[in-house]
Formats: structure tokens, C-alpha cells, sequence
């Protein structure tokens, strides 16, 4: 592999010299020096420079696609030609949407290594919109999240059924109630996760037969993760959809209980994504060690 590529993606990636040069363990002058000499041998400047700042050219963003590209190739290689000798090697860049990175992978991860331990796995964290677009960047070879969005570019294949529940603190006088009619929808104060979060798209859709639209509801907060969702549910008086793999911890500890809503079920899958096309070996290895790990667990 050429060293100035691996230096040029990195100055790509951070754009910052000195950022580049602390990763790679190199000087900032090594740093410039292989920058120059690619300019040099392509006759353009990848890089704008303004001040402390830079930016990449038209030619520096064509150079970064082909180069992930290569990089790409280059992980295949690692990864087939060490299974051709019973030695699985490589590295697999993995994206998880929050719930799942936080209450899903973490088990599954750890089994992986066991069976696995000369793959490296890097887990790249964020919502699924973030995700997604991580995957159409090259960053990631596999995603998994909780929508499905159904861009033409991507794959999806169903991964885990999960349902999301409405909950809230053990203590609030909801819990209670018989029956929750459309007007106590109306009336409660709703923790909801960002835009770009696949939950969000999820709710609005079964609530759809009660005729209530997200935008009706009363949100009190958003917050970015889960965990300070349910943290303020257990100071409050408010409620959330969370996802029941989620809160499995707080229902068997009394903390929160789910509010039983008639004739609303919200169910939905999980979604392992992947570009369309040809999947690499070292991806297709981990989907099948997952896959079977969570059949058999159901």
C-alpha cells in the first residue's frame, strides 16, 4: 500500500496536518513532504489551504473516493488470502444506530472476538440517518439500525424484532389508569430522541389509526441517547417510547413501567444495511456469526 495514500485519507479525514501526524506517528514536515509529492506526481492541488485551515479541492474529494475505494480492496485481500490459510485476519468497520450499540452489539461483539480474535472490529456509533450516510461514504462496510429508510443504494436484511413501549416513572399516576384515551395522549409530556433517529418515524406512523400526529404531542425535552432519556423519565413526570431491549433492567427493577395503550402495538425490525452489490468475505463472515447468534437466542 502506498504510505502517501494512507497520509493523504488521514489529512482527508481530519483536516488538520497536525492531527494527521499525531495518528500516524509521524512529523507535520513528513506529513507535508508526502502531501507535496502527490500534488507533484498528479500536477494539482488536493488541498485548500486558508490560514491554520484547509479544505479539500474538487481533485483532493475524487482522490478520497478513490481511495477509500482502494483501501477497500486492500482489506478484501488482507482477509481472503488469510482464510485461504485458516488464519481470519482483517479489519470490519461496523455502524450501530444508539439503542443497538448501547443495549444490542456489546454481548454479540464479545462472542465475535472469542471465535474471531485476529479480526479487529470498530464500532462507529450514531443515528441511523448518520449511519447511513457512513455507509454511503465508505466509512463503515456494515450498518445496523432501527429504520429503513429504503435508499436505493443500500441493502437491507431484517436482523431483530423490537418493539417500542411507552414508559414512564413507576411513581406517575398514569400507571393507574384503566384506559389511556386520546386526550391523555394529548395531555402528557413526551422525551423524544433527535431528528435523524429511526424512532421517531416509527411512532408517528402507529399513531396514525388514533389520528394523533407527533406534531400534537406535548414534547417536554429531546435528547440525544436513551440513557438520559430514561435518567429524566426517573426524575419526571414524563413519558417515552423506548425500545423494550432498552429498559429490560429498569421493568425487572421496579424503576419504570410501561404504560399499556389498547390497540397500540408498535413493532418493528432491526436492519443489518450493506451497499447493493457484492458483499466483501470478511462482512458476509460477521452478518452469518450474528444472524445465527440471535436465532438461536430466540
Amino acid at each position: 500500500m502506498d504510505f502517501r495514500l494512507k497520509v493523504f485519507y488521514t489529512v482527508a479525514n481530519r483536516l488538520s496536518f497536525t492531527k494527521a501526524a499525531t495518528e500516524l506517528f509521524i512529523t507535520q514536515p513528513a506529513v507535508s513532504k508526502h502531501i507535496q509529492e502527490l500534488e507533484e506526481q498528479y500536477k494539482i492541488k488536493l488541498f485548500d489551504r486558508n490560514g491554520s485551515k484547509i479544505s479539500l479541492t474538487k481533485a483532493g474529494e475524487l482522490l478520497l473516493t478513490h481511495t477509500k475505494n482502494i483501501f477497500e480492496i486492500y482489506r478484501e485481500i488482507d482477509f481472503d488470502l488469510s482464510t485461504l490459510i485458516n488464519q481470519q485476519q482483517g479489519t470490519l468497520r461496523l455502524g450501530a444506530s444508539t439503542t443497538i450499540s448501547q443495549y444490542i452489539i456489546p454481548p454479540l461483539l464479545a462472542l465475535f472476538h472469542q471465535k474471531m480474535k485476529d479480526i479487529k472490529v470498530n464500532l462507529l456509533n450514531g443515528n441511523t440517518e448518520q449511519i447511513e450516510s457512513a455507509l454511503l461514504n465508505k466509512e463503515i462496510e456494515i450498518g445496523i439500525v432501527e429504520g429503513q429508510s429504503k435508499n436505493q443504494s443500500i441493502k437491507y436484511t431484517k436482523f431483530l424484532k423490537d418493539e417500542l413501549v411507552l414508559v414512564c416513572n413507576s411513581k406517575n399516576p398514569l400507571v393507574n389508569k384503566e384506559e389511556i384515551t386520546k386526550e391523555d395522549f394529548k395531555n402528557m409530556r413526551f422525551l423524544t430522541r433527535e431528528q435523524g433517529s429511526g424512532t421517531l418515524e416509527v411512532i408517528e406512523y402507529a399513531l396514525k389509526p388514533f389520528e394523533i400526529k407527533l406534531s400534537q404531542l406535548t414534547v417536554e425535552m429531546q435528547l440525544g441517547s436513551t440513557e438520559s432519556i430514561k435518567s429524566y423519565l426517573m426524575n419526571s413526570t414524563c413519558v417515552a417510547f423506548i425500545s423494550i431491549h432498552a429498559v429490560n433492567k429498569e421493568l425487572k427493577n421496579n424503576e419504570l413501567t410501561v404504560i399499556d395503550v389498547k390497540n397500540l402495538m408498535i413493532e418493528r425490525f432491526f436492519y443489518i444495511i450493506t451497499l447493493q452489490g457484492k458483499t466483501d468475505s470478511l462482512s458476509e463472515l460477521f452478518i452469518k456469526n450474528i444472524s445465527s447468534y440471535y436465532n438461536l437466542k430466540l
